[in-house]
C-alpha cells in the first residue's frame, strides 16, 4: 500500500512539474522519415532484415566502406604532423580552389578569370543553408525558390528557414516512373521540358539536381539539359545547383558535372552546393563547398566578404580534418587517380545491382508491371513505384525497410540479399506476401 501511495505521489509531482515547466507547451515534432526507417531496422531481430533507407554507400558485404585513397590521405596528413588551429571563416583556401576546379572544370572561364566566390561548408547541407541565406539577403529580384517535386526532404526546411519562399515545379511522373512529360511546354514546334510552372515569376530561383536526382534517380538527358538551360535563360531564372553525387552517379566526375558546366558555358550565373560525403565516403567529416559565379575578381571579393558575414554567426568556421583529406586527394595526382577509380567502382557496383534487380523482377519472378526504370534511373536512389501499402507489407512481413514512397537506396543491395529482396517485392506486388 505504501508503494502505491508513493507511486501516486511521484506521478502527481511529475504532472505538477510539467504544468509549471517553461517548456510545457512545446509540442512533440514529427519523426524524421529516414531516421525512422533506420530505427525500425535496428529494432528488428530477424537475420534477413534489409535497410534500404539510409543514404550511405555500403560494400558488397553490406558494410561501411572507407576508400583506400582516404586512408592514404590520412596517412600523409599524419606524417606531416598538421596543427589543429581554426580555419578562416571561408575554410581551407586550397580545398575550395580544388573543389571549384572539380565542379566547374579546369577550363572554366569564371575559374580562370578568378570570378568564382567560394567558401567551405559543413557538407552539402551547410552549403545549401549558406546559399539560401545569401540569396535571401542579396538576390535582388525574388525571394522565391522552386524545388522539383519530389526533392530531397531537407531542401524545403533549409530554404524556408533561410528566409526564402519555397514553391514546387513538376518533375516526376508516377505513372511512367520518369520525368513528367505532361509538363512539357507546347506550341513551339518542339517539346520543351518544363522547369517551372508557366506562371512562375521571372527571375525566381530554381533548384536543380546536377546529377543523381534525390530521391527519384531520374535525371534529364544531355539534350534535355540544353533545353532546360534555354528555358531558364528565357524566363530569366536563377539556377542553384545541388551537386551531392559528382562521380558517384555515372562513375565519371566530368560526366556528372555536365549540367553545371553547360549552364556556365552558356552564360548563366549560377550558385552551387557541393558535398564530399558520398563520392569520398566522408559522411561524418562534413566536407563541402558553396560557390557563386560572379562578373569579375572585384565582384567576387565583395561577395566573399558577405559570405563571411553570413557564416560568422552560424558556426564561425568550418571543420578542418575532412577538408584536409579531400584537398589531399584532389591535389595529389596519384591519390586523385586512385580516388577516381574507387568512385567508378562504387558507381559500377550500384549499376550492376540495378541490372540484376531488373532481371530478377522482370524475368525470374515475372513481376507485374514495367520495371525498366530500375535500370534507367541513376545514382544511389531509386523510386521503385511501390505503394505505401506494399512498403508497409515488406517491412512487416519480409523485414525490408524503405521510405513509404517506395524510395530505396541501391547501395543497400548486394549479392547476399538481392534475391530475397526481389522475391519479396514480387510477392508484395502480386499480393501474396
Amino acid at each position: 500500500m505504501i508503494s502505491v501511495t508513493r507511486a501516486r505521489t511521484v506521478a502527481s509531482v511529475r504532472t505538477a512539474l510539467r504544468t509549471v515547466s517553461t517548456w510545457s507547451n512545446v509540442p512533440a515534432g514529427p519523426p524524421d522519415p529516414i531516421l525512422g526507417v533506420t530505427e525500425a531496422f535496428k529494432a528488428d531481430k530477424d537475420p534477413r532484415k534489409i535497410n534500404l533507407g539510409v543514404g550511405a554507400y555500403r560494400d558488397g558485404d553490406g558494410k561501411p566502406y572507407v576508400l583506400n585513397s582516404v586512408k592514404k590521405a590520412e596517412d600523409f596528413l599524419r606524417a606531416s604532423n598538421p596543427d589543429k588551429e581554426y580555419l578562416p571563416i571561408t575554410g581551407l583556401p586550397e580545398f575550395t580552389k580544388n573543389a571549384t576546379k572539380l565542379a566547374y572544370g579546369a577550363d572554366s572561364t569564371p575559374l580562370n578569370a578568378n570570378a568564382i566566390a567560394a567558401t567551405q561548408s559543413i557538407s552539402g547541407t551547410g552549403a545549401l543553408r549558406i546559399g539560401g541565406a545569401f540569396l535571401a539577403r542579396f538576390y535582388p529580384h525574388s525571394k522565391v525558390i522552386y524545388l522539383p517535386v519530389p526533392s530531397w526532404g531537407n531542401h524545403t526546411p533549409i530554404f524556408r528557414d533561410s528566409g526564402l519562399e519555397v514553391r514546387g515545379y513538376r518533375y516526376f511522373d508516377k505513372k511512367t516512373v520518369g520525368l513528367d512529360f505532361e509538363a512539357f511546354f507546347r506550341g513551339r514546334g518542339i517539346a520543351y521540358y518544363i522547369v517551372v510552372d508557366q506562371n512562375a515569376p521571372e527571375r525566381s530561383i530554381v533548384l536543380l539536381h546536377a546529377c543523381a536526382h534525390n530521391p527519384t534517380g531520374v535525371d534529364p538527358t544531355p539534350a534535355q539539359w540544353k533545353e532546360i538551360s534555354n528555358i531558364v535563360k528565357e524566363k530569366k531564372l536563377f539556377p542553384f545547383f545541388d551537386m551531392a553525387y559528382q562521380g558517384f552517379a555515372s562513375g565519371s566526375t566530368d560526366r556528372d558535372a555536365l549540367a553545371v558546366r553547360l549552364f556556365v558555358s552558356e552564360g548563366h550565373q549560377v550558385a552551387l552546393s557541393q558535398s564530399f560525403a558520398k563520392n569520398m565516403g566522408l559522411y561524418g567529416e562534413r566536407a563541402g563547398a558553396f560557390s557563386l559565379t560572379t562578373a569579375d575578381a572585384e565582384e567576387k571579393a565583395r561577395v566573399e566578404s558577405q559570405l563571411k558575414i553570413v557564416i560568422r554567426p552560424m558556426y564561425s568556421n568550418p571543420p578542418l580534418h575532412g577538408a584536409r583529406i579531400a584537398n589531399t586527394i584532389l591535389s595529389r595526382p596519384e591519390l586523385y587517380g586512385e580516388w577516381e577509380a574507387e568512385v567508378k567502382g562504387m558507381a559500377d557496383r550500384i549499376i550492376s545491382m540495378r541490372e540484376r534487380l531488373y532481371n530478377e523482377l522482370a524475368n525470374t519472378h515475372k513481376t507485374p508491371g514495367e520495371w525498366g526504370h530500375i535500370k534507367s534511373q541513376i545514382g544511389m536512389f531509386s523510386f521503385t513505384g511501390l505503394t505505401a501499402a506494399q512498403t508497409k507489407a515488406l517491412a512487416e512481413r519480409a523485414y525490408i525497410y524503405m521510405t513509404a514512397d517506395g524510395r530505396i537506396s541501391m547501395a543497400g543491395l548486394n549479392g547476399k540479399n538481392i534475391d530475397y529482396f526481389a522475391e519479396s517485392v514480387s510477392r508484395a506486388v502480386k499480393g501474396t506476401l
